[in-house]
C-alpha cells in the first residue's frame, strides 16, 4: 500500500514515499503530503522503498518537494520525475481562477459591446463606401454572384415561404372569425387577415425566414473563409474581399425580400380564402372586401419594409462571418449570431416604420 511519511534525518527533513504510487494513491495522499510540506522545506525524498509511480504522483512529490533531491529512486521511477520536472518547469499549472467582481464584469462587457458597435459601425461604412465604388464602377460587381445567391436566397426558398404563408393565412382566419362570429362580422374576417400580412406579418415571416435559413448560411459561409484565413488571403492579394463577399449577397437579399413577401402575402390570402369558403362566404364576398379595404400603398409599404429587412440581414450575417474568430466553435457562434441578430433587428426596424407610417399618415 502507498504511503508517506516526514522524517527529519541529519539535521533536514527528508520525505520517504514507499509502495505503488498511482493516480488514485496520489488523490489519497495529497493532503497529507501538502502538509508535510507546510514546514521546513524538504531537503531529500527517500524513493527506496517505491515500487512504481506514475505522472500524478510524480506531480504530488515534486510539488511538495520541488528541490529537493532523489535518494535510492528506481531507475523508471527516476526517469518519471525528471520528465514531470521538466514538463512543470515548461508549462506552469494553471493557478486558481480570479474572483468575480460584479463591477468588474460589467465594466469588461460594456466594453466589449461598445467594440462590437464601433466595429459593426465601421464594416457599415466599408459597405457604403463600396456601394459607391460599385456604382462609379459597376464591374466591380461580379453579376454571377448575385445570380447564384438570388438562387440561394429566393428561388430556393419560395417552397418554404408559400407554406408558411398559407397556414399563416388558415390560423389567422380561423383564430380572428372566433371573436368576430359573436358580433355576426365574419365578413370582415378578410380585412384583418389582408392589412395584416399586407402591411406587417408577409415581410416579418419573410425576414425571419430568410434570417434563419440565408441569413445563418452566409454567416457559416464566410467564417468558414475566415477561419480558413481565405479572407485574409484575398486581402494580401489586393482583393476588395467587401466587393467580392459582401455586396453580391447585400444585392442578392434586397431583391429577393420582396419577392419572398409578395409570396407570402398571395399564400396568406389563399388559406385565408379557403377558410372562408369552409365557412359559407363565397370568393367573390372575400375579393369584395379585399378590393374595399386594402390598397397599393398597403403592399408597397409592406415590400419596402421587406427590401429594408433584407439588406440588414444579409448585412448582419455577412458581418457575423467576417468577424469570426479562429476556434472550432468559431463558424458555429457566427451562425447563432446572425441568426438571433437577424430577428431582433427586423423587428426593431418594424416597431420604428410602424411608428414612422403612423406619424406619417401611411
Amino acid at each position: 500500500m502507498a504511503q508517506i511519511e516526514a522524517l527529519t534525518e541529519g539535521g533536514g527533513r527528508v520525505l520517504r514515499a514507499s509502495g505503488r504510487i498511482d493516480t488514485a494513491a496520489a488523490a489519497r495522499l495529497w493532503p497529507q503530503a501538502m502538509k508535510a510540506a507546510g514546514g521546513e522545506p524538504i531537503a531529500a525524498l527517500d524513493l527506496s522503498g517505491l515500487q512504481s509511480i506514475d505522472s500524478a504522483g510524480a506531480v504530488m512529490l515534486l510539488t511538495a518537494a520541488p528541490q529537493a533531491e532523489l535518494r535510492g529512486a528506481p531507475e523508471q521511477a527516476a526517469a518519471v520525475l525528471e520528465r514531470t520536472r521538466k514538463a512543470l518547469g515548461t508549462i506552469p499549472p494553471p493557478g486558481p481562477p480570479p474572483p468575480w467582481h460584479p463591477i468588474t464584469a460589467i465594466g469588461r462587457a460594456t466594453v466589449n459591446k461598445a467594440r462590437a458597435a464601433l466595429a459593426g459601425i465601421a464594416f457599415m461604412g466599408e459597405a457604403l463606401v463600396t456601394i459607391l465604388r460599385v456604382l462609379a464602377r459597376p464591374r466591380l460587381l461580379r453579376w454571377s454572384d448575385v445570380l447564384r445567391h438570388l438562387d440561394e436566397v429566393g428561388t430556393r426558398a419560395f417552397p418554404l415561404t408559400l407554406l408558411l404563408g398559407f397556414l399563416i393565412g388558415v390560423i389567422l382566419a380561423y383564430q380572428s372569425s372566433i371573436p368576430l362570429r359573436r358580433f355576426g362580422a365574419e365578413v370582415f374576417v378578410p380585412n384583418l387577415v389582408g392589412i395584416s400580412l399586407l402591411r406587417e406579418l408577409g415581410p416579418l415571416l419573410a425576414g425571419v425566414v430568410l434570417a434563419g435559413r440565408t441569413g445563418s448560411a452566409f454567416a457559416a459561409e464566410l467564417g468558414t473563409m475566415t477561419v480558413n484565413e481565405e479572407v485574409d488571403a484575398l486581402k494580401i492579394m489586393g482583393v476588395d474581399a467587401t466587393a467580392m463577399l459582401v455586396l453580391p449577397r447585400l444585392v442578392a437579399a434586397t431583391l429577393a425580400m420582396p419577392v419572398l413577401a409578395m409570396l407570402m402575402n398571395v399564400a396568406g390570402l389563399a388559406g385565408m380564402t379557403l377558410i372562408m369558403g369552409t365557412l359559407g362566404y363565397p370568393w367573390a364576398s372575400v375579393q369584395s372586401q379585399l378590393q374595399q379595404w386594402l390598397s397599393l400603398q398597403d403592399l408597397m409599404g409592406g415590400l419596402f419594409k421587406a427590401a429594408c429587412f433584407g439588406l440588414v440581414i444579409a448585412g448582419i450575417g455577412c458581418r457575423a462571418g467576417l468577424s469570426a474568430g479562429r476556434g472550432p466553435r468559431a463558424v458555429g457562434d457566427a451562425a447563432t449570431a446572425a441568426v438571433v441578430g437577424g430577428i431582433v433587428a427586423i423587428v426593431m426596424m418594424d416597431g420604428v416604420f410602424a411608428v414612422l407610417f403612423f406619424r406619417l399618415g401611411i
